[in-house]
């Protein structure tokens, strides 16, 4: 299990761990310095640190392990696949011939394992998983182990970059003397806990693991936004020089705000587009908006982005004619929804650079925002492959534009 971890690995059914996987695992477990592994997606570095977690708790059983990743929801995922593994007939065997007894789980949940392996007085667990929200005040444990604690939230929010760093630098103060960190990841930002505070960084391409064939890369190249394929596949952060939005949007929690907002669409059909949905208030100055991105044909989302509306209590949805000749209008009325079709004919880039980049420093975005449906816009430019996000943003502003430039009804009456 030291010497050949891979092993183990395929013992227990992941057959496709290769002798670069043998070599992260050893660095896991045996390493005595704090360490940093980034590598791309898809190269099993999650199913590395399950294995080496497993192995910690078989060898060292009286070491404490802190797991974290971002969320909770995450964390369980992992947790409940370093179970399986603890519970696998070859663990089994392996602890048969090690301590002349099998190993057993006495306790495990979503976010804790111990066993039957531990002769030490205290009663806390092996290991305990946690989010990165989670308070880690009082504790303290020999090795600590995060995993994706970074990710989209910290490319597109500051707080959110602020906020990692700060737990990462709390970990420092949990881990007892003589104990490590280990980190692995994929960069974000310039700024982000990864690039400012990680140690002993390893870098693993997806043109070095030879984990992925050309045209899976290329494959991959197409299906994201230029910085999410530099982020996921080629670990890096991109800026790129004609880009029209600053990074760093602002947020708020308050739904309130949205209250009697419009709704707009810009609708997939087939291909490599996406649905974009975006609602939107405007409140003097300040645009207060919630978008959401969808890969999928707009069928299979009109229902869901309908609900939301409903859920921020907005009104109209507007929608462009020209390509689907009223489909999607009409599509909307028969869910007894008010649907307003408009022909489309500015040209996109002049519309986006135009409203959105005139307003973006006034844009509020609702928390609930997919990362993804802003990344989109960050990452525009004039020859961007997708726009399906900075599009509906620019045509729901647009609207607001208009209506703000219309003279109300009391105006008319008093110019009579």
């Amino acid at each position: 299990m030291l010497n050949e971890p891979i092993k183990l690995g395929h013992w227990v059914g992941f057959k496709d761990l290769t002798e670069l996987h043998n070599e992260w695992i050893k660095s896991l477990v045996q390493n005595d310095d704090d360490e940093t592994l980034l590598a791309h997606r898809s190269s099993y570095k999650t199913t590395c640190v399950s294995l080496a977690m497993s192995i910690d708790i078989a060898l060292f059983p009286n070491l404490t392990t802190l797991f974290m990743r971002k969320t909770d929801t995450d964390v369980m995922e992992v947790i409940a696949q370093t179970k399986k593994i603890l519970s696998s007939e070859a663990m089994q065997f392996i602890t048969s011939k090690i301590y002349g007894k099998p190993l057993q789980v006495l306790k495990s949940n979503s976010s804790e394992i111990k066993t039957n392996l531990v002769n030490r007085v205290s009663g806390t667990a092996q290991l305990l998983g946690i989010g990165v929200g989670t308070s880690i005040t009082g504790k303290h444990f020999d090795r600590i182990r995060t995993d994706d604690i970074c990710n989209l939230k910290d490319r597109i929010s500051k707080a959110e970059r602020e906020h990692t760093k700060q737990i990462y630098y709390e970990l420092q103060n949990v881990k007892n003397r003589g104990g490590k960190i280990t980190n692995t990841a994929t960069p974000w930002h310039k700024d982000d806990v990864i690039s400012t505070l990680m140690p002993n960084i390893q870098r693993y391409d997806c043109y070095a693991t030879g984990l992925m064939t050309k045209e899976e890369i290329e494959e991959k190249r197409g299906d994201l936004t230029p910085s999410l394929f530099a982020a996921n596949y080629g670990l890096e952060h991109i800026a790129s020089e004609n880009a029209l939005f600053e990074s760093n949007p602002v947020f708020t929690a308050d739904e309130s705000l949205l209250h009697n907002g419009i709704a707009h669409i810009d609708a997939a059909y087939g291909g490599e587009d996406g649905s974009a949905f975006t609602l939107a208030k405007r409140d003097g100055d300040k645009i207060y908006m919630l978008g959401k991105l969808r890969k999928m044909h707009i069928d299979k989302c009109l229902d869901s982005f309908l609900a939301i509306k409903e859920h921020y209590k907005c009104g109209s949805v507007h929608v462009e004619d020209n390509a689907d000749k009223g489909y999607l209008a009409k599509e909307i009325r028969n869910r007894k929804e008010k649907a307003v079709g408009y022909h489309e004919s500015m040209n996109k880039y002049l519309k986006i650079s135009t409203y959105l980049r005139k307003h973006w420093k006034n844009i509020i975005f609702l928390e609930d925002t997919d990362p993804e449906y802003i990344n989109e816009i960050l990452d525009y430019t004039e020859d961007a492959e997708h726009d399906d996000s900075p599009d509906s943003a620019a045509s729901i502003i647009r609207k607001l534009d208009k209506a703000a430039a219309r003279p109300s009804l009391f105006d008319q009456l008093g110019k009579r």
